[in-house]
């Protein structure tokens, strides 16, 4: 999941152009995207869209960013998009523990409910300072939960914190990525605002990946081919993943704990890391 485009749920004459752009995930927007009055209408709209892609192959890993647990829209949020296609429920705002267990229990009701036949699963943003320290906390409060995702904006805008400060990001970004590895769930990076600059996009994102996040998010479609290039293996990642692979092979034949590839000692979690390296580039082969 390299790229993750952002589309309002207000917005229905946006799904079909969506599901059609090269993005790996379309993240439907019934939070922030989305003005009060509007709620309902689009709730309604987006409820009609996924029945009707619930009979069909997805294209797309489907998410929908609901509102936060503690808003009025949020039950009925959940009862309108549980549906078979729908991979994950985006949680904004998790406080502790209990909202996250509270948002699986009306998830598997809307389920029942809706007859879905797969579990749909969590990720949360982390984007208060509370959800930042408490977020190893968060992702082990169910099974469900698969992933965290930074919400730099919303963490630092309230604090006067420089949206654009490169110390602040590394800092927030390391500290998510060790509680989602602490967790075993992925990392995800947040949204960057200024469409214009490309630059800045790619920088944000060669951070995010060498600190170990899977993905960026988009808010808008010339994003995409940004984020599928800075997250998508490199031929030469991928040439020297396969040696990794090879010699781990040929060193587990031997006995042998640690040997040498391209130059570099190399044991068990470098190889760990190769084998992961290939494992996505061949979901990504994958029709």
């Amino acid at each position: 999941m390299k790229s993750k485009l952002f589309v309002p749920a207000s917005r229905p004459e946006l799904f079909e152009k969506a599901l059609a752009s090269a993005a790996d995930a379309i993240s439907f927007d019934l939070e922030d995207a989305v003005a009060q009055a509007r709620k309902a209408e689009a709730r309604a709209a987006l409820r009609h869209f996924l029945m009707a892609q619930a009979s069909r192959s997805p294209r797309k890993t489907i998410i929908v960013r609901v509102n936060a647990v503690d808003s009025p829209h949020f039950k009925a949020d959940v009862e309108a998009i549980a549906h078979d296609g729908v991979a994950l429920v985006n949680l904004p705002k998790p406080r502790d523990p209990d909202d996250v267990r509270e948002a699986v229990d009306a998830l598997s009701a809307a389920e029942r409910a809706n007859g879905v036949a797969q579990p749909i699963g969590v990720l949360l943003n982390i984007e208060t300072p509370s959800a930042l320290r408490r977020a190893h906390e968060l992702a082990s409060a169910h099974e469900r939960v698969r992933g965290l995702q930074l919400g730099l904006a919303d963490l630092f805008e309230p604090l006067g914190i420089a949206r654009r400060e490169p110390a602040a990001i590394q800092q927030a970004m390391f500290q998510l990525s060790l509680a989602a590895g602490e967790a075993g769930v992925f990392a995800y990076d947040a949204a960057f605002a200024d469409i214009k600059d490309q630059d800045g996009f790619r920088r944000e994102a060669a951070l995010a990946r060498n600190l170990g996040f899977i993905g960026k998010s988009c808010i808008h479609p010339s994003q995409i081919v940004l984020a599928n290039a800075v997250f998508r293996p490199s031929d030469d990642e991928l040439a020297h993943a396969q040696r990794v692979v090879d010699a781990a092979a040929e060193a587990d034949a031997k006995g042998l704990g640690a040997y040498v590839v391209d130059g570099k000692m190399v044991d068990a979690p470098f190889v760990a890391r190769a084998r992961a390296v290939l494992a996505q580039a061949n979901r990504e082969e994958r029709p």
